[in-house]
């Protein structure tokens, strides 16, 4: 075949119509609105649809140049500095690109961090050569001197600042935000971004030197169209700042990048690294500016994260690496998937590095630009968060931009009613948590960390503006508290609080709702005790008795309940039952499954959290 040729797929067949497609879902889904079953939407409410056509008319949105790979950057967030050292010349040596040094007290430190001294600096950067590679600090409250460091050690070195491949990462917005309090008021603040960003510029580094950090948001649990529309203010207040230091709004851009968080919705994920840049695009324009790719630094997200199970954290950080090398990211850092139980080994760090490493070596994620180009769900789907998020930054801007939104509690009200939305939805397994809310294993194998405590942070000095800290928060806390309490009761008594399972009839009849009746107590670290079903109703009784368990779950078909769950809730309540439970709907026969002794029922949609929380205070865990 020439490279004239074209080859089309099915091209003797007729294209099928939208209509045609309707009436064969309609087929299937038996008469249930297409609406309820089919359409889901985002936390900003956007409709997401199950089949798009495509956009002939969309056009690569520009990001990395074409074919070239994303920055492998590596965490130095152990507080030992020559401990640090050692780590980051490894990952260099294997593979990594960029640095991301985290500083105590950071957005990105979660717990951990470098101590922001210049001796420290100096010793976690030994023998690397900073115009080799790209660096980038993580900086927050308790480090804003450590640009200063940098350049300092750096001018010590015989390096030339222009060689150097720094982006500093100034972001004192983002420092009030994730500590609820500011030294100063903005008006006091901004004036001092564009001399710090001078006397770094006259020494000849080429920046960028300010973040406007997405992570604040998305940490905290808020939507993607409100990291957007952070980010961008945040941008637009850093631009105003310097354009009032004297510094002209085409080199100010240059001296901004952004972070934006990489979750395990990958279309989700993809549209909004996409979105960034037709944003601040429009700001540019506004701006009498030609729009030019920005740099945008990825993350996995944080909250998403779990201490159970947590090789799961190494399969949603792949989604999520993905989706940012699609979206176009130009530097990514993958959280090692252990980070939530303490500092990451060796082992877990490497599967960060490499995990990158097999999109752009093998994979070849990075050949292509925009591959996204042209599909219809995710041109709609960017389309959609650059409204939404335009929306919600006028609304910050009218407020009198960034900080004004955080002072006044608008940004915070608005990311706490997302988060309470998620806690809910998780809490009923609405959004599942793989290994934590759903198919958790009980009895798993600890993870190694390392043997280092998280960083104690001193208090802050009064501030002159205190409002809501945006603070973090990892979706699976909840659940992991209620394997915390079952852990404990395991150390002090040597088992497990339990949960017989009563599995009336055949196995036939009760495998499905005892599978979910043990995926649901254990999900809260209540061990469910499965059987093979009972030759008679004294059998049973005798097994639960000898069981020592306290709680008690019925698990059949409907009919077996009509014929069966009455008297086996009254067999098990006289045996010493503390709670009975009843797996399923109970239907027409709640109110007598009720007198009989049954006290709750667990089924899909049910508020799993709440029931498992009401099981451990019977228990008398804490």
């Amino acid at each position: 075949m020439t490279e004239t040729q074209e080859l089309t797929l099915a091209k003797e067949f007729p294209a099928p119509t939208r209509e045609q497609w309707l009436k064969l879902v309609d087929g299937v889904l038996k008469g249930v609105p297409f609406e309820k079953k089919l359409i889901s939407k985002t936390y900003d409410g956007l409709t997401i649809e199950p089949l798009y056509a495509h956009d002939s008319k969309a056009k690569p949105v520009a990001s990395r140049p074409p074919g070239a790979p994303w920055q492998i950057a590596q965490r130095v967030d152990h507080p030992d500095p020559a401990v640090a050292n050692a780590e980051a010349l490894h990952d260099l040596e294997n593979g990594a690109t960029a640095l991301t040094l985290v500083f105590a007290g950071s957005v990105g430190a979660y717990g951990y961090g470098l101590p922001a001294t210049e001796a420290a600096l100096d010793r976690a950067l030994a023998g690397v050569d900073p115009t080799a590679i790209a660096i980038e600090l993580d900086i927050g409250p308790y480090s804003k001197d450590t640009p200063a460091h940098l350049a300092a050690l750096l001018k010590k070195r015989g390096v030339a600042a222009s060689a150097a491949n720094v982006r500093f990462g100034f972001d004192p917005i983002g420092a009030a935000a994730i500590s609820g309090q500011s030294p100063l008021a903005w008006s006091e603040l901004a004036p001092l971004v564009a001399p710090v960003v001078k006397a770094l510029s006259s020494q000849g580094f080429k920046g960028p030197f300010l973040a406007a950090d997405g992570r604040v948001v998305h940490n905290a649990g808020g939507s993607e169209a409100q990291e957007l529309a952070y980010t961008l203010a945040v941008g637009v207040a850093y631009l105003r700042a310097l354009e009032t230091g004297g510094i002209d709004l085409d080199t100010a851009r240059k001296d901004l990048f952004f972070r934006l968080t990489a979750d395990v919705d990958q279309f989700l994920t993809i549209a909004k690294f996409r979105a960034l840049r037709k944003l601040w695009a429009r700001i540019e324009d506004a701006c009498g500016l030609k729009a030019q790719p920005i740099f945008i630094s990825a993350e996995t997200a944080w909250r998403m994260m779990t201490k159970r199970d947590p090789w799961v954290n190494g399969l949603r950080s792949t989604v999520a690496a993905f989706s940012a090398g699609v979206g176009g990211a130009n530097s990514l850092t993958v959280l090692p998937l252990s980070l939530p139980l303490g500092l990451p080994n060796r082992l877990a760090r490497r599967i960060a590095r490499n995990t990158q490493l097999l999109l752009l070596e093998e994979a070849h994620i990075a050949k292509v630009a925009d591959p996204t180009a042209g599909s219809g769900g995710i041109e709609e789907l960017t389309s959609k968060l650059v409204a939404a998020a335009w929306a919600l930054f006028q609304e910050i801007e009218k407020t009198g931009g960034a900080f004004a939104a955080l002072a006044s509690g608008l940004l915070q009200g608005k990311v706490m009613a997302v988060r309470s939305a998620r806690e809910a939805n998780i809490g009923k397994r609405k959004d599942a948590l793989t290994g934590t809310s759903e198919f958790p294993n009980i009895h798993e194998a600890p993870v190694p960390v390392l043997d280092v405590k998280p960083v104690a942070l001193p208090a802050f000095a009064a501030a002159k503006v205190s409002f809501a800290a945006l603070e973090p928060m990892r979706l699976g806390s909840a659940f992991e508290a209620l394997r915390d309490a079952s852990d404990r009761a395991l150390a002090k008594t040597g088992s497990r609080p339990k949960i017989f399972l009563a599995n009336l009839g055949p196995i036939a009849a009760f495998t499905a709702r005892a599978m979910y009746a043990k995926n649901f107590f254990e999900a809260g670290g209540i061990e469910a005790l499965g059987n093979d079903g009972f030759p008679s109703q004294d059998d049973m009784v005798a097994a639960f008795k000898a069981s020592g368990a306290k709680l008690v779950i019925l698990c059949s078909s409907d009919e077996l309940y009509a014929a069966e769950a009455v008297k086996a809730a009254e067999a098990m309540k006289a045996a010493g039952a503390a709670y009975i439970y009843l797996a399923g709907r109970p239907g027409e026969l709640e109110a007598a499954v009720k007198a009989a002794g049954v006290q709750g029922f667990i089924f899909m949609g049910c508020d799993v959290l709440k029931i498992l929380q009401a099981a451990h205070a019977t228990l008398g865990l804490k």
